[in-house]
């Protein structure tokens, strides 16, 4: 039989069609990677743990090694050491580590909001009237440097004291955080859920400031306060395209299926050790964070400005300097990961 060009291409086409997963597989760059996450139990981090529970990254083509560190500085510190690829961590770290010369760019969205509650302990502090109050005392946060440390500087700020007029204990994200504050080894605790909601049940918190609520987030910051992305210094998305459309498309399904779900549905995706042992309690966490998730993925555009401001009010170092924040984020592969998961 005489083969045709016609006869070769139909052949070729044919081969494709078989094999997608080794077309996709060939079309990533980086296939295998890892992934540094501060507190992956907590519900800032939801998309991510669902997109790794529902399979939506090996969907993609890719094999995420998700390394869970104490806090969100040093997830940072992994992937500015060479040890992970990405980080799913809190927007602010890209503008905060521009300013010191590092070009880390966020490229999809997990939260629209900090998520971050700041509460007194009502044993230590039986007799808080004011911020004022707080001078001396023990504040908990996941780590040193991380967002929540960041939240107790901004609210220590706007009330016009400084951070070194407390002393910054870091406490983690699950059971040891919760230990801290009911033993009193901490006067106030700036954390996430369900840490938070888990204390509020039992009595052992009282908020003084909660961006699980968009509105007063945006009051507090002064606009839109991106909070969990993923980001990635910009030499890794530049060489690596497709593998960064790749995450961007599992998390922008993440945040799709989130939104469309009921308490019912996250029990079943989540991994028990993440409900510290009360499931109510996990579920009335998740009703209070929802509407603080990313609904697509999307930054919103004036958000890189409200994460600036919020820094500069408390590092007079990022207050002079001159950032390119244009170069902090990019929609470009949400908008393709929208196009191709329309309804997640």
């Amino acid at each position: 039989m005489k083969l045709t060009r016609r006869h070769l291409l139909v052949a070729g086409s044919s081969t494709l069609l078989a094999a997608p997963a080794f077309v996709r597989a060939q079309a990533l760059e980086k296939p295998k990677l890892t992934l540094a996450v501060g507190g992956k139990n907590l519900l800032y981090y939801l998309p991510l743990t669902v997109a790794e529970q529902l399979g939506y990254f090996k969907a993609e083509g890719l094999e995420a090694n998700i390394v869970d560190f104490a806090g969100g500085s040093q997830a940072l510190r992994a992937v500015v050491g060479g040890s992970a690829d990405v980080v799913s961590g809190a927007f602010e770290h890209t503008v905060n580590m521009q300013a010191k010369g590092q070009r880390l760019r966020a490229f999809v969205l997990q939260g629209r909001a900090p998520q971050i509650v700041l509460g007194i302990n009502p044993k230590t502090m039986a007799g808080y009237k004011t911020p004022a109050d707080l001078k001396g005392k023990k504040i908990g946060v996941t780590a040193p440097g991380s967002s929540t440390n960041v939240m107790v500087n901004f609210f220590l700020a706007k009330s016009g004291l400084k951070p070194t007029d407390v002393s910054i204990i870091g406490v983690g994200a699950t059971q040891g955080a919760v230990a801290a504050m009911r033993s009193g080894q901490i006067d106030a605790l700036s954390n996430l859920d369900p840490v938070i909601t888990l204390l509020q049940r039992s009595g052992d918190l009282k908020v003084l400031s909660d961006t699980r609520i968009v509105a007063e987030a945006d009051k507090l910051f002064g606009g839109p306060m991106p909070a969990a992305c993923l980001y990635a210094p910009q030499a890794f998305i530049d060489k690596n395209p497709a593998t960064v459309q790749a995450l961007a498309n599992a998390i922008v399904r993440a945040d799709k299926w989130i939104q469309a779900a009921g308490p019912g549905d996250i029990i079943k995706v989540v991994p028990e050790a993440f409900l510290l042992g009360d499931r109510a309690i996990y579920i009335d966490a998740f009703m209070a964070a929802k509407g603080a998730l990313s609904a697509d993925g999307t930054i919103p555009e004036k958000g890189p400005d409200t994460a600036f401001r919020a820094l500069a009010s408390i590092d007079p170092e990022i207050a002079k300097a001159q950032l390119d924040l244009a170069a902090v984020y990019t929609n470009d592969f949400v908008k393709k990961a929208n196009a191709k998961y329309p309804k997640g």
